[in-house]
């Protein structure tokens, strides 16, 4: 039985707080169960090096856990004098998703930049960073259509992600970190609302498995990210 007797469909229960930094052009914090993402998304009226000249903007992302956010201190990365292999991972992970939905012709010369970091840890930060990241997206991007920076809305869709996962046989959604640890199959889902699939990763720790575990574990997690859509869509209305 799951924590709360969630089904194995169910997600946890989850809340999006928008506008909680004053300084940012967009930001929210994201709550999924015990997991707390905050979320600001910045402009810039410059692109990298390698996008100069070019008919094209930029969507970029950094990702981080606070030292409060596991049981034990999180050491901050900045200490170590370099991030680890995950928080690349991750934070690539959350900038390729989000330009899927964005044209990023319609930003040429800028870039917006997005910084997701976990308050508190349970499962699901990198997922939850994107559901939180499009929202933070979505709001600068209206403030900038407001002050004229921008002319046109670049963003094309909505996008969320949910995690999904293979326990003790057994297929759930939005998996905690007791599931997430004594997962057998370990997957995460990036769902645009209507244009399609953004991102698939799955993968075995220590187990294979079969096609029709991924085409369940797909369907109950296309089923499942509605919900995150409908939060979206309210706190952006």
């Amino acid at each position: 039985m799951r924590k709360f007797n969630r089904k194995k469909d169910q997600i946890r229960d989850i809340s999006i707080e928008t506008n909680v930094n004053m300084n940012s052009d967009g930001s929210c914090i994201i709550r999924l169960g015990n997991t707390h993402v905050l979320c600001t998304a910045s402009f810039e009226n410059d692109t990298p090096q390698w996008l100069k000249n070019k008919d094209s903007g930029w969507i970029t992302a950094e990702y981080g856990m606070l030292p409060g956010s596991t049981s034990t201190r999180n050491k901050r990365e900045a200490t170590k004098g370099k991030q680890t292999g995950r928080t690349i991972e991750i934070q690539r992970l959350i900038g390729r998703s989000l330009r899927t939905v964005v044209d990023l012709k319609k930003i040429k010369g800028c870039q917006l930049i997005l910084d997701c970091d976990v308050i508190q840890a349970d499962g699901g930060t990198r997922t939850a960073s994107i559901s939180g990241a499009f929202v933070a997206l979505s709001l600068a991007v209206k403030k900038l259509l407001n002050n004229k920076t921008l002319t046109e809305n670049p963003i094309k869709d909505y996008l969320s992600a949910i995690s999904c996962g293979i326990v003790n046989g057994e297929i759930y959604v939005d998996l905690d970190y007791i599931e997430d640890s004594k997962a057998n199959v370990d997957a995460n889902f990036i769902f645009s609302k209507s244009s399609g699939i953004a991102e698939v990763q799955i993968s075995g720790e220590g187990f294979t498995f079969k096609a029709e575990d991924i085409n369940k574990m797909l369907q109950m997690s296309e089923n499942s990210v509605k919900k995150i859509f409908e939060i979206q869509e309210k706190v952006l209305s």
